[in-house]
């Protein structure tokens, strides 16, 4: 049976799920929030869902508690409408870093939220590049955990292949991401920074691990939140004799002040995709946005027609 595909939005990103639409050659389903004089939200579903394949499409970004309880209101609607399948879309996974206990009685969140999700109604996530890849697990339905190199590995073999390229980890815990991103970079060289941290967005010390000099230095992150780090990080590179430091990250989180500190860093551009909306009030010219919003629209095309969607992961 060929279920009607339908494709609604949350309000943290309508003109990423519009460009998405567009691709598909779908429209956009009508859903209402309202939000009471006490704070409460409320959806009401215009188009009729009864037995068809629908994909809810949120950003949990900031004000992510607000976006990430929308959501859930709109997966219980769609659920007590008779949807056939409800796939939670969410080109950034709010909560993310909250993966595992660090110390005692701290919670982890990340779980929490894969517990809410399913729980909603939720038959299946769409997501891309997940702090930690442990948190596909966290959920007890099939999740498809998108990778943002397809579009932002032909952007930097354009505009700095020909340079000497050197990959750079901000972290340990990303030396696997930066090490699936040298090796299409004809097996660029790679580099660490082994930082360490005085509180919550805060960094004491940074070291390298590894040869930087006359080096045009890329610095691969799943996100970008306060900049802090990677301000620090394109100091201590251009200290160590890097010629140039580009920044490379998925979701521009910015948080707090981080535009400007970006502004006034020696970052020669930080280079993101359209997962979190960014004021055009913010933009400035050495942040580069690209879209994934065609990925996401081909990995939903694929869902939806039951093909495989595996070669999008690489």
């Amino acid at each position: 049976m060929n279920r009607h595909l339908l494709v609604f939005s949350g309000r943290s990103n309508p003109k990423f799920t519009a460009s998405m639409c567009e691709t598909l050659n779908a429209e956009m389903g009508r859903l209402e929030v309202v939000r009471f004089s006490d704070g409460e939200l409320s959806v009401e579903i215009s188009d009729n869902v009864r037995g068809r394949d629908v994909f809810i499409v949120q950003s949990t970004c900031a004000p992510g508690n607000d976006h990430l309880m929308e959501l859930l209101i709109c997966i219980d609607a769609l659920r007590r409408a008779s949807a056939w399948r409800i796939t939670a879309v969410l080109p950034y996974f709010g909560y993310a870093r909250q993966d595992r206990k660090l110390k005692a009685r701290v919670p982890i969140t990340a779980k929490l939220v894969a517990n809410l999700l399913t729980t909603a109604g939720a038959n299946r996530v769409l997501s891309m590049d997940l702090h930690a890849g442990q948190i596909v697990g966290f959920f007890d339905i099939p999740v498809d955990n998108l990778n943002a190199m397809p579009v932002l590995l032909p952007y930097v073999r354009e505009h700095y292949g020909s340079e000497e390229l050197t990959i750079v980890s901000p972290d340990v815990g990303g030396v696997e991401r930066a090490r699936h991103f040298a090796t299409r970079l004809d097996n660029a060289a790679i580099a660490v920074i082994d930082k360490r941290r005085s509180g919550p967005n805060q960094v004491a010390e940074m070291n390298i691990v590894g040869d930087v000099k006359k080096q045009t230095c890329i610095i691969v992150d799943d996100m970008i939140d306060t900049g802090g780090t990677m301000v620090k990080a394109a100091e201590t590179l251009l200290d160590a004799g890097a010629k140039a430091v580009i920044a490379c990250c998925c979701h521009p989180v910015l948080s707090g002040n981080a535009i400007e500190r970006i502004k006034g860093s020696k970052l020669k551009e930080l280079i993101v995709t359209d997962t979190i909306p960014i004021a055009k009030s913010a933009l400035f010219p050495r942040l580069t946005v690209l879209s994934v919003a065609p990925l996401f629209a081909e990995a939903i095309r694929r869902i939806h027609s039951d093909d495989s969607i595996s070669s999008l992961f690489r």
